[in-house]
């Protein structure tokens, strides 16, 4: 009886042995998840192995694996993954054991294990059956185009890199990611950029996205098309929560937005203005690196060298190992024109990050300062092959050709780099420049109008020298009315240029107009008292006038 009883209590028990189990794994689980959230690895670690040597159960291995990513234990996580061979079934398993050897830098390893796949062109792929998730979750196989694209790029195979970047966004375009590699490693031309935005299938709820990822692009339209861009995102924005009218207001000062506009005030040569905006951003969030880099470029402009001191000496401090921080240091000796210096900082950058393009740019810049052409083509050569949706290297190594006097050179060049970027007037007034040196005058008063047309916002300073080299092409012409109305259009935007006045006192000269050619060759002589040519027509004019004179005495006798 008594053994009977015995083993009828022990009976009883087990039941409630096998639910406190259960209920103390579940609290390992989260004790596991709070340690996570806590960035307590090494205790994640401990307790979720446990767990899975509790139950075996595959989401317990995967949470294990996850603990030893995030505690950095690369090596281990892969073994453990590799060990389950559930890794081979599910894409979860297969895209962290992918993961770890990314951090190990076994790129080849890595696109091993994420397994055979072709992509198209267009970013288009058919691979990996994904799972139902939930809106909020970003498809797990666009996170795997991703990690693609990174391998690839990663060995320098770009091409590929490319195409695996547009099929990650088009599989998901919540993955911000692909974008951004896209767009800041310049791996699509204006026009590419464009249609990839467009071919996006955005969620309902998700139109703001879709005017923010037009916002990211290059910007060089009209300046009504991009303030057109923003008004829309603004607009999508309220659009989104009709219930929470702050949502607008916190977009329209949102630091990523506000970075875009001063990206545009910077392509448009309005560099006070985003000098200010910038200084107004970073005061807000003073490590915001798009708004950083931007803020160095208008600095660089202005020449301000003390500003672009303290930002290099605070980026170096914080960031010593990030590009930008002694690209920043490059901009400041260029600044002062110690050329030789800042070629030391950008070519430090460029060695951290082979994918920052301002630093190759600005290597060639320092090396076209002092004019080692070689050196500088050799640069932009590189910039050029690295990121083929930039169209600066190509109009750099135009303006080398055009500094050694070989135009048929440098206008293959420019076209070149028109073909990347149709709309950025600079690259017409280039055109214009390289059509004039070949005496191709026609042609150069074609190029610098549509330069003119192309400036997306009024005429400011910085597009004077192109007014004033249409007036010339007029002059060349013997079109001398539209030339003089050129060079007056260049006087409103600058009163001190001294290729003004010389050009309009020629043009009066060659009119016979010797009394007004000689007021404006005074005029250009103030500014440039030992100019050559302005001095010596001026004589000209003078001996012209008093000659005119004599013969108008003579008449009258």
């Amino acid at each position: 009886m008594l053994t009977l009883a015995g083993t009828r209590k022990l009976t009883l028990f087990l039941p409630s042995v096998g639910r406190m189990r259960e209920e103390e794994i579940e609290r390992l689980r989260g004790v596991v998840r709070d340690c996570v959230t806590k960035h307590l690895y090494t205790s994640a670690i401990f307790f979720a192995d446990k767990v899975a040597a509790f139950t075996n159960d595959p989401a317990d291995i995967y949470m294990q694996a996850q603990a030893l990513f995030l505690g950095r234990h690369y090596r281990r996580a892969f073994h453990l993954l590799n060990a389950s061979k559930i890794v081979l079934r599910d894409l979860q398993f297969r895209y962290l054991a992918a993961k770890c050897l990314e951090e190990l830098k076994e790129w080849d390893q890595c696109l091993s294990m994420l397994g055979e796949a072709k992509v198209d062109e267009d970013g288009n792929v058919v691979m990996y059956l994904d799972k139902d998730c939930e809106d909020h979750e970003i498809n797990i196989s666009s996170a795997i185009c991703f990690l693609r694209g990174k391998a690839y790029e990663a060995l320098e195979n770009r091409a590929q890199a490319r195409l695996w970047y547009k099929a990650a966004i088009k599989a998901d375009p919540l993955c911000y990611e692909a974008l951004e590699c896209l767009i800041q490693n310049h791996m699509l031309t204006c026009e590419e950029e464009s249609k990839l935005i467009s071919s996006l299938q955005f969620g309902s709820e998700d139109g703001w996205l879709s005017s923010f990822y037009s916002c990211l692009i290059k910007k060089y339209e009209k300046e009504n098309v991009v303030e057109a861009k923003f008004r829309d995102l603004e607009n999508e924005s309220c659009k989104s929560d009709q219930s929470d009218p702050s949502f607008m207001r916190t977009l329209k000062s949102n630091t990523d937005l506000l970075a875009c506009k001063a990206e545009y005030y910077h392509q448009c040569g309005e560099y006070q203005k985003c000098f200010e905006l910038t200084s107004v951003l970073l005061e807000k969030d003073p490590f915001h690196l798009k708004s950083t880099l931007v803020h160095l470029a208008a600095a660089m402009e202005l020449g301000h060298s003390n500003e672009l001191y303290l930002m290099a000496f605070n980026l170096v401090k914080d960031y010593p190992q990030k590009a930008l921080s002694w690209y920043a240091v490059g901009c400041y000796y260029y600044c002062i024109k110690k050329y030789d210096v800042s070629r030391r900082y950008f070519s430090k950058a460029t060695s951290l990050d082979a994918t920052f393009p301002p630093a190759w740019i600005g290597y060639g810049n320092a090396y076209a300062a002092q004019e080692e052409g070689d050196q500088a083509m050799s640069a932009y050569r590189t910039a050029a092959r690295l990121f083929p949706g930039c169209h600066l290297p190509a109009l750099y190594i135009g303006m080398e050709c055009m500094r050694t006097h070989s135009y048929k050179l440098a206008e293959q060049f420019f076209m070149q780099a028109k073909e990347t970027c149709p709309s950025d007037p600079l690259v017409c007034n280039e055109l214009g420049v390289v059509a004039y040196h070949m005496q191709e005058y026609k042609k150069a008063v074609w190029w610098f109008e549509k330069t003119l047309v192309l400036i997306p916002n009024s005429l400011s300073e910085m597009w004077e020298p192109t007014v004033v080299n249409l007036a010339h092409a007029y002059r060349k012409l013997k079109m001398y009315r539209e030339a003089i109305s050129y060079y007056e259009k260049a006087l409103v935007l600058s009163t001190r240029s001294l290729s003004t006045y010389a050009g309009l006192a020629y043009t009066y000269h060659l009119q016979d107009d010797y009394s007004t050619a000689i007021t404006y060759y005074h005029k250009a002589l103030w500014l440039k008292p030992d100019d050559q040519f302005c001095t010596e027509m001026l004589s000209w004019a003078l001996v012209d006038e008093s000659r005119r004179g004599v013969d108008h005495i003579l008449e009258q006798q």
